[in-house]
């Protein structure tokens, strides 16, 4: 192979890093937690990428999907994913063992305009099992705490057992700089003793809101957007501080496959996380 094909080579997007599973525990009957490290070290602690981000994960002779990196880049050397069993390449992920080779490659996206948000306050608001991209905005938020004003956290899953990492919200409201507040649709343990209800019952809870200091990130089931939106507005929070991620809109990271396109919209490229005012514009994104 001469130089210019070794260059070419090397610049392929669609060539994933090989990396190991480091960690791996579940997280609910479905959901599990991966741990993972590239396994050039050099390339594992300069991978760089922001809040809100998506990369490709491959299995050997079965393919690959987009999973949003549920870490945050201000802990680098490790990514942290979410998943969930749905499909082929999901379960041949949960078949994989500690210490198994996976293929890696991105990050994705915009992410959140982190940048943008410092010095303000930030409500974050999650529902069901869609909480991976949040976790990493909500952990950059609590690495960085003086650089944000009010951090407030709303979650809500439709049973005890279905709320993804229950422990370290529950950390959380032990916390004296931050609010979280938790509910459940219904509880079926008998021993939940927070709020029971979905997850807009939560908003009467939040201390006073000055809406033009206010960022409010949203990340949840497409059915809950249009209820938690017309709650946000109510508190006056500007459209363009509304911000939310469609993450499921990926197929295959670089605008190529046109799975994610609306209109001349691609949403691996040009989102995944977009602003009410946007969606105002292109109702089909949700």
């Amino acid at each position: 192979m001469n130089a210019e094909h070794k260059s070419l080579e090397r610049k392929n997007p669609f060539t994933p890093e090989p990396a190991r599973i480091v960690r791996t525990y579940p997280l609910t009957d479905d959901v599990k937690f991966f741990q993972v490290r590239l396994v050039d070290m050099d390339k594992a602690l300069l991978f760089k990428y922001r809040p809100g981000q998506f990369a490709m994960i491959s299995v050997l002779g079965t393919g690959e999907a987009p999973f949003c990196i549920s870490s945050t880049p201000s802990r680098p050397g490790l990514l942290e994913f979410c998943i969930r069993k749905a499909g082929t390449v999901t379960g041949a992920l949960f078949k994989l063992k500690e210490n198994s080779l996976i293929g890696l490659r991105g990050p994705y996206g915009n992410g959140f305009p982190v940048d943008d948000m410092k010095n303000k306050d930030i409500i974050i608001v999650l529902g069901g099992l869609v909480v991976a991209p949040l976790r990493s905005v909500l952990l950059y938020c609590l690495d960085n705490r003086d650089q944000f004003g009010k951090v407030s956290v709303l979650y809500g899953a439709k049973r005890p057992a279905e709320m993804i990492f229950r422990e370290e919200y529950f950390s959380l409201k032990e916390r004296g700089d931050l609010e979280c507040h938790l509910t459940v649709d219904q509880d079926d343990t008998g021993t939940w003793k927070e709020n029971i209800g979905v997850v807009t019952t939560l908003f009467p809870r939040l201390k006073k809101v000055d809406p033009d200091a206010t960022y409010s990130l949203v990340c949840g089931p497409p059915v809950m957007y249009k209820f938690v939106i017309k709650e946000l507005l109510k508190l006056n929070i500007p459209k363009n501080q509304i911000l939310m991620t469609l993450e499921r809109r990926m197929k295959c990271g670089v605008g190529k496959c046109g799975h994610c396109a609306i209109d001349y919209i691609y949403t691996c490229l040009d989102g995944p996380v977009f602003t009410y005012w946007d969606v105002l514009h292109m109702r089909e994104l949700i």
